[in-house]
């Protein structure tokens, strides 16, 4: 309850019809979803949208900028937000991967229309196509100075880009499979990968070179995350020294959401496994809240949340509706989840 939710369109093109896009739904645990719809009558004087739902749902509070929903026969209420801006020139098809820079002025994403793009955040004004990679590019992000990016693709090619010039500075080559996540240790000396191949690796950005493989799953590994593991956390010991182009690997775990239902823990530095979960469903994303709690989601719609400490049992599973969930982004006291609905 009480759930902020984002939506791509003005309240005018969201709520001019009574269906589709302004569709609205309540999913309660263990039972159906409850369908309903939402319909503008008109513009108030001051602008504010008149708007009524269907049996089952009441409107509350009603702003230019935000429409509360509620269901009060399941005691949940929902707040759907207007996008603060709109860029529509970026891409010509789906978005499948989008990043800011640390400082907030640059943005990178990749598309299904086979491009990658820098633009800037402000107002969408394309600066960079990043062009290289065979087939799709499934994955981009920022390193912490917003001055080079990091990407992955269906080619099993990583590669890292200058945002100042588009050029291709370094392209890594060792995965079977194609790449579907990235992270990036620290402040970038080293990164990671993971790939349809059921692998996540370590490079050295610096010599062109690959560390050593992290993990080994046997599955598609379809997401990954690096954080600091809580002090008390056993993260394994290495079975021979690591090398000196490793920077930063000590005291951290890579979390690989995978293909196989199963959410693992596994040490940086050590490659020893940490914790093994089992989900409902493959899962797609996952994150560190904190150096002792880790969200992961699945593609029936679960998110859950553990402690690293003890993952035999999750704290809570959250279940919103059985869309895919797609993405999850730590902010302020939670989270922000997408979902394929």
């Amino acid at each position: 309850a009480g759930e902020e939710v984002g939506v791509p369109l003005s309240w005018e093109g969201m709520f001019g019809v009574p269906v589709g896009a302004g569709a609205d739904g309540c999913c309660p645990p263990g039972k159906a979803t409850l369908y309903g719809s939402v319909t503008r009558r008109g513009l108030s004087s001051d602008g504010v949208p008149d708007i009524v739902a269907s049996e089952g749902f009441v409107v509350g509070e009603v702003t230019k900028k935000s429409i509360l929903i509620s269901c009060p026969h399941e005691n949940v209420s929902t707040k759907f937000l207007a996008p603060y801006t709109s860029f529509c020139r970026i891409h010509q098809k789906s978005i499948t991967c989008l990043d800011i820079s640390s400082g907030g002025g640059l943005g990178v994403s990749t598309s299904t229309d086979g491009t990658m793009k820098i633009w800037q955040a402000a107002n969408g004004e394309i600066r960079r196509l990043l062009e290289g990679h065979v087939y799709d590019v499934n994955c981009c992000r920022f390193f912490p100075s917003g001055l080079v990016v990091l990407s992955g693709g269906m080619d099993a090619q990583l590669k890292i880009w200058s945002a100042e010039d588009a050029s291709c500075v370094v392209t890594f080559k060792g995965h079977k499979g194609g790449i579907l996540d990235t992270a990036v240790v620290d402040r970038g000396r080293n990164v990671l990968s993971c790939s349809r191949d059921g692998t996540a690796r370590l490079w050295d950005c610096g010599q062109s070179s690959c560390l050593g493989t992290v993990a080994d799953c046997g599955s598609p590994v379809n997401g990954i995350a690096v954080g600091a593991a809580d002090s008390s956390l056993n993260l394994g010991s290495p079975e021979s020294p690591p090398s000196e182009r490793e920077v930063g690997t000590e005291g951290k775990m890579l979390l690989l959401a995978r293909e196989d239902k199963k959410l693992q823990g596994v040490g940086l530095q050590s490659r020893q496994p940490v914790f093994l979960f089992m989900g409902s469903d493959a899962f797609n994303c996952c994150t560190f809240l904190s150096s002792t709690y880790i969200l992961a989601g699945t593609q029936d719609g679960n998110i859950y949340q553990l402690d690293v400490r003890n993952t035999n049992a999750p704290i809570q599973v959250i279940h919103r509706s059985g869309a895919p969930v797609l993405s999850l982004l730590p902010y302020r006291d939670g989270f922000i989840a997408s979902q394929g609905n």
